[in-house]
């Protein structure tokens, strides 16, 4: 999964022969998962028509305030296509976009929607070698710099006037590849590793039974996308679960049983940042496991059950840097119950789940959660989605992180 996908990217094409790269550029964008929608200058229509871009991004492609030729025509509000984005790149931006860009002019719906744009803006510029060299060009791309916007240089290639030198568009695997890298490195767990444990456990009674839970794993793996997400290289290690991700910077690591996730869990927590115990552990294991299927017979079964090695108490006892945040699921006196935990396994806070609460529990979409602090204060949360769940719980741990 790409740092993009989610994102809503506005691109704005301008007037250059280079224009015919953005229906591959839109691709690209799709392909890692982004919403795209275009707008164009009036006169780069000439170069790639709307057609082709409205079909590659699925989005309608604007390119004027209104259709002139529908008398009943819509007004296309440059307001809301600015609020829309979390990422606006023009591209190719010609010598006289960026002009007019640096100056304010304002005479078409591209111009209008960069000046309402609240998100970060990337710049792309392609022309012919003496006007990329031109002093007036370069004040452009200075001004548009020092105004916070991200420049994405042009690279040296055959041009459209036949001469060799620097003023081509970089390709649209490039482009997308440094909005990523350039994305990524201002997210505020760039740098961090995060360790997460998710699913339930399943210890054996024979091959063939074992002693499980209810736990999907669907919480620690939202929890583990919503760290990538954020920059985060995520080790998740999983009972288990039939639960799926696809990230670049998540290290899935399947286990079975509670000592193969402790095991897991000790051999990567000395490098970690941060460890969210997510993970439904069973608290007992059968005293012995019998080799062979055991024999269904009329008499009563009776299976002898010892504990099993509490992972979370174990990482507390060994935290030196670490943030170590654990859950309770509780059914009666949740927050004292939780308020020991943190005591007695050294966390930094808990998140608390009771069965009590409705949208609450395993194997559900939507959860309701408490977070108790290690000097006790209490947050509490209305029911959610898990996704944004995770996202709750990772503001807290960036908050505890000071990044």
């Amino acid at each position: 999964m790409s740092v993009l996908s989610g994102k809503k990217v506005l691109l704005g094409v301008s007037a250059g022969i280079a224009a015919y790269k953005t229906a591959h550029l839109v691709r690209q964008f799709i392909k890692a998962g982004a919403e795209v929608q275009v707008v164009q200058t009036p006169a780069s229509k000439e170069f790639i028509t709307p057609l082709t871009l409205s079909t590659l991004s699925k989005n309608p492609v604007h390119s004027t305030f209104y259709h002139e030729e529908d008398e009943n025509a819509v007004w296309n509000n440059h307001v809301d296509l600015g609020l829309w984005a979390d990422i606006m790149l023009i591209a190719p931006a010609t010598a006289n976009t960026l002009a007019k860009m640096t100056n304010g002019v304002c005479d078409n719906l591209l111009l209008a929607t960069y000046l309402s744009a609240k998100c970060p803006v990337y710049f792309a510029p392609a022309m012919d070698l003496d006007m990329y060299q031109h002093p007036s060009t370069k004040t452009s791309i200075q001004k548009l710099t020092e105004f916070g916007h991200i420049f994405i240089p042009a690279t040296s290639g055959e041009l459209a006037s036949g001469l060799v030198g620097e003023g081509r568009l970089a390709e649209p695997e490039d482009i997308v590849a440094f909005i990523e890298k350039d994305s990524l490195s201002k997210l505020p767990l760039k740098g961090k590793k995060v360790l997460i444990t998710a699913g339930p456990t399943y210890e054996a009674i024979d091959p063939v039974r074992f002693i499980g839970n209810h736990s999907s794993g669907k919480m620690g793996f939202e929890l583990a996308k919503a760290a990538a997400n954020l920059g985060a290289e995520v080790i998740l290690i999983t009972g288990p679960s039939y639960q799926q991700i696809s990230h670049s910077l998540v290290k899935r690591i399947d286990v079975i049983s509670a000592d193969d996730m402790y095991h897991a869990c000790h051999d990567h927590y000395k490098t970690v940042d941060v460890a969210v115990c997510s993970a439904a552990v069973a608290d007992y294991k059968p005293a012995h496991v019998a080799d062979q299927k055991i024999k269904k017979k009329d008499a009563s079964l009776q299976i002898e059950l010892v504990p099993t090695k509490d992972i979370l108490a174990s990482l507390g006892v060994e935290k030196k840097h670490q943030l170590l945040v654990g859950f309770a699921l509780e059914t009666d006196n949740e927050e004292e119950n939780a308020k020991g935990k943190i005591e007695r396994k050294n966390l930094d806070f808990i998140v608390l789940n009771s069965l009590r609460d409705k949208g609450a529990g395993f194997a559900k979409d939507t959860n309701k959660i408490t977070i108790i602090d290690k000097d006790f204060s209490i947050q509490k949360f209305d029911t959610k989605s898990k996704p944004d769940v995770a996202k709750d719980i990772l503001t807290v741990i960036i908050q505890k992180l000071h990044v």
